[in-house]
């Protein structure tokens, strides 16, 4: 899928998807995340205080709040957002820009990981050990020939999970497009 050259001139330091999926790469079931493991979010919080987090509309008002110490972007075309660290873009574009070159985190739902898989320097996925029968919302493919991919630990008690990191390849290609 070719990236459209004005994302790629919006792109910060860095630009990460952080985001838990299931076996069967589910990400949510009837508006929701179909999980509650105990520190399994710990990593969410860790990478992302301090900086940027984009997500959509659906996303947002299931957390149903600004999350303290970062600024958050929701991408929205028809409502509006503002507050404390809050703001409304009607596009991904449109936030990158608001991001204004910090680092990003791209925290879903599944349109806004689809647009910015292409431009994705990291993909942040928790991989749980689980397998969500009738989930509604599911992660994109991807070609994981674009990335190098790092298994991290596994972790949890009653729901096992892993933390991978994907990092974008570098090729004479992509560094000509981020220049």
């Amino acid at each position: 899928m070719p990236v459209k050259k004005e994302m790629k001139d919006l792109r910060g330091n860095m630009t990460a998807l952080i985001v838990a999926r299931s076996r069967n790469n589910v990400i949510g079931k009837c508006g929701k995340i179909p999980w509650r493991i105990h520190g399994e979010q710990k990593q969410f919080m860790d990478l992302t205080s301090g900086n940027t987090v984009i997500m959509g509309r659906r996303t947002y008002e299931e957390i149903g709040h600004p999350l303290p110490d970062r600024e958050t972007i929701v991408v929205s075309g028809t409502k509006q957002f503002r507050g404390e660290g809050l703001r409304t873009a009607v596009s991904l574009a449109e936030a990158m820009e608001i991001a204004n070159g910090s680092d990003v985190y791209i925290a879903g739902g599944y349109s806004l990981y689809k647009e910015a898989i292409p431009v994705a320097d990291l993909m942040y996925i928790t991989e749980v050990d689980l397998v969500i029968e009738d989930g509604d919302v599911f992660f994109p493919q991807f070609d994981e020939e674009d990335f190098e991919k790092e298994t991290g630990e596994t972790l949890g008690e009653e729901i096992r999970y892993t933390r991978t990191v994907y990092r974008r390849k570098v090729t004479e290609k992509n560094e000509s497009d981020r220049k």
